[in-house]
């Protein structure tokens, strides 16, 4: 593919004008199109018509595209990209309900085209290189995947609840880590803000290779949290994504002649190391694998068939939490 990347945005609202100002800074693309129902309200694209309706943004011939409208959008615009043959990056969650999401799948699948979820914490640089030390081997089996993600409450969120927003981060991440699927899931949540969708989640959960996960997740926090914890045979990563910052605690058991302690594989605090790591904006990263992956140069996108499996967890932890009974996920 030769010559710039004809890019447009459809949604320019918190998310879409990040998207929009990331798109018009990396290199071998032009930011040709934006469209949103509200105009231009934070001034995300000066000196660019925005349209109003998709066709309106269909009518610039794009190479690609990213969907930044409300979740209950995403199904409507991603099959009109798909079936215009637009390479797409879908925001996180893919869509509301598992059975939208298939549809978005089915739809890329059937036109042949290049589809992505925007799970933006694949790209951050603490968990991209906690993931790169497990595959390693640095951490050994995994035991445990924890993860605390707290926010104060975002007026903007209508139309899903904190599992769909924000849990869903938790999901994705936790499967990438341990390369394992959900095998079953366990969920309480509750609703403090007065709305119909939940604004508090807890979770525990187990993955196909055994480990055991805990996410806690919430829109009534004071402070915002945002840490992963990885325990395993040799240790714990430690990742915070809001302050990009990745620590390893080892496992500093030492070796002992005693025959009875022998059979007991005990753990100790060994040495911490915090890692330097590369300071680089997470969502130039994401776009950066988009632009890559549209010009067929590699393929670490997030999938859309990562973005469907992670809809179907969710759909799980919601089913267990109304049904307080624990959800057993059959491998897809």
């Amino acid at each position: 593919m030769s010559g710039n990347l004809r890019a447009g945005v459809i949604g320019l609202g918190a998310m879409g004008r990040h998207h929009a100002r990331v798109l018009r800074q990396i290199d071998g693309v032009d930011l040709v199109a934006a469209v949103d129902s509200r105009g231009d309200t934070y001034g995300a694209v000066p000196g660019l018509q925005v349209g109003r309706t998709i066709d309106e943004l269909l009518a610039a011939r794009l190479d690609m595209a990213v969907v930044a409208v409300p979740t209950v959008l995403h199904e409507e615009v991603g099959v009109a990209l798909a079936a215009a043959g637009v390479a797409t990056m879908i925001e996180k969650p893919v869509a509301m309900t598992l059975q939208a999401a298939k549809r978005i799948s089915e739809a890329f699948h059937s036109a042949g085209v290049l589809a992505c979820v925007g799970h933006i914490e694949r790209f951050n640089p603490a968990i991209a290189e906690m993931r790169r030390r497990i595959q390693r081997g640095d951490l050994g089996s995994i035991y445990q995947i924890t993860t605390q993600r707290f926010s104060t409450f975002p007026a903007r969120i209508g139309d899903v609840g904190v599992v769909m927003d924000l849990a869903t981060h938790d999901i994705n991440t936790t499967q990438w880590l341990a390369d394992s699927p959900y095998a079953q899931v366990s969920a309480a949540t509750a609703h403090r803000a007065g709305r119909s969708h939940e604004d508090l989640v807890t979770v525990v959960g187990r993955l196909e290779n055994d480990s055991v996960v805990d996410h806690q997740v919430n829109w009534l926090s004071p402070m915002k949290v945002r840490q992963t914890t990885v325990v395993g045979e040799r240790g714990a990563f430690v990742a915070d994504t809001a302050q990009v910052t990745l620590s390893f605690w080892a496992n500093g058991a030492v070796p002992t002649d005693w025959e009875v302690l022998q059979q007991f594989r005990g753990v100790t605090e060994g040495d911490m190391t915090r890692f330097a790591l590369r300071a680089y904006e997470p969502l130039m990263s994401e776009h950066e694998a988009f632009r890559d992956a549209v010009r067929g140069e590699r393929s670490d996108v997030v999938s859309l068939s990562d973005g469907v499996e992670t809809i179907r967890i969710a759909e799980a932890v919601l089913e267990s939490a109304e049904s307080g009974t624990t959800q057993h996920l059959p491998s897809t």
